[in-house]
């Protein structure tokens, strides 16, 4: 069921959609912002978790140029699927088109510049959903966002519709090229993600060293990861699996390019002396730090004992305050037993007069 109202595709502000018929370049970036990132992640959180259903969302933005779309905002949209039967699946477009309005009056620059969904692979139905977008925006980009991703990477992939031409002469069937992605946000959110993690990891002066350490360690484990892949691309070539590709074999030549040359005694001199500047300051921190240490239980032993000498005290002054309390009772007994054998002692004289 088509929609009864459609946003504008050519939009309002300069750059905000292709012209129409203008296709999405090869070359083109997807530039995803964190917000879509967090908007997502809790969509799937309120409406797939635990489940093998994905959600399903539209993408707000902006083209930069020719090259570069800009991803600044999200909201989702209901969405179903039997899970038997690919070919059977709802997407709201009455939802879709009210949410859109909302937007428009909040960011009048923001249009419809594809959706996304949390796969975490492609499925044979997203070339019809694509289809669906395209009354909204003519060149809408998929962008599947890996809400649980499992493996090191950005958990982002984009992709645009291309029509196949097939060899044999029959008709074009539609398909999904792929697009670089990318994360980048603006220095405002950057300040917001960096709040975020804070709440998320309580990130202290004994906790900052083990976080860097944790994430040089994965962002090692990620460049084994890309290490393998050329290592394995290379060698199919090598065994002619594949043909050469001489756009990666440019970009290959481009990294080893700028890797050092580790033979140069300069090079070897001067990473010497940086790591000797970096030991020297780990030492004299770990040197302080004992200090501050060895002060701080010599200042609590000393509170320590003050404390003792102050309970001590305070319980002989208890014990002296009891002792004398009772003292004062043995005298007033005393008195009274007096008293009371004085009167005893006058009453035979009284009687004795009478």
């Amino acid at each position: 069921m088509a929609p009864q109202t459609q946003p504008s595709a050519s939009g309002e502000g300069k750059g905000a959609t292709l012209p129409l018929g203008v296709k999405v370049s090869s070359e083109a970036r997807v530039v995803v912002h964190p917000v879509v990132l967090l908007s997502v992640v809790d969509h799937y959180n309120r409406v797939c978790r635990n489940t093998s259903q994905r959600a399903v969302g539209v993408l707000l933005g902006a083209w930069k140029g020719k090259d570069l779309l800009d991803v600044s905002s999200s909201f989702a949209v209901p969405f179903e699927e039997d899970a038997k039967n690919p070919g059977v699946w709802f997407l709201d477009h009455d939802y879709l088109t009210a949410m859109f309005d909302m937007f428009r009056k909040v960011n009048a620059r923001e249009r419809v510049i594809g959706w996304y969904h949390t796969g975490p692979k492609l499925r044979s139905n997203d070339i019809n959903i694509n289809e669906v977008i395209r009354r909204f925006v003519p060149n809408p980009v998929l962008v599947v966002i890996d809400a649980v991703p499992k493996e090191l990477g950005l958990p982002t992939r984009a992709y645009v519709s291309v029509e196949e031409i097939h060899d044999d002469g029959t008709p074009t069937s539609k398909t999904f090229a792929h697009l670089g992605s990318e994360i980048g946000a603006e220095e405002a959110e950057e300040v917001g993600v960096e709040h975020l993690l804070r709440d998320i990891k309580d990130i202290g002066e004994s906790g900052t060293l083990s976080h860097r350490i944790q994430h040089n360690l994965s962002a090692l484990k990620g460049l084994d990861t890309f290490l393998g892949d050329i290592n394995e691309y290379l060698t199919k070539v090598v065994e002619g699996k594949i043909p050469v590709n001489h756009q990666i074999s440019y970009l290959l030549q481009d990294i080893f390019n700028l890797l050092p040359n580790v033979d140069f005694d300069g090079f070897v001199k001067s990473l010497s002396v940086k790591t000797s500047d970096q030991l020297h300051v780990v030492f004299v921190a770990s040197l302080i730090r004992s200090t501050l240490a060895l002060h701080s239980l010599i200042d609590n032993k000393l509170e320590n004992r003050l404390a003792e000498q102050k309970s001590e005290q305070s319980e002989l002054r208890k014990e002296k305050e009891k002792e004398a309390k009772e003292g004062d009772g043995d005298k007033d007994g005393a008195k009274g037993d007096n008293k009371a054998d004085a009167d005893a002692d006058a009453k035979p004289s009284d009687e004795k007069k009478k």
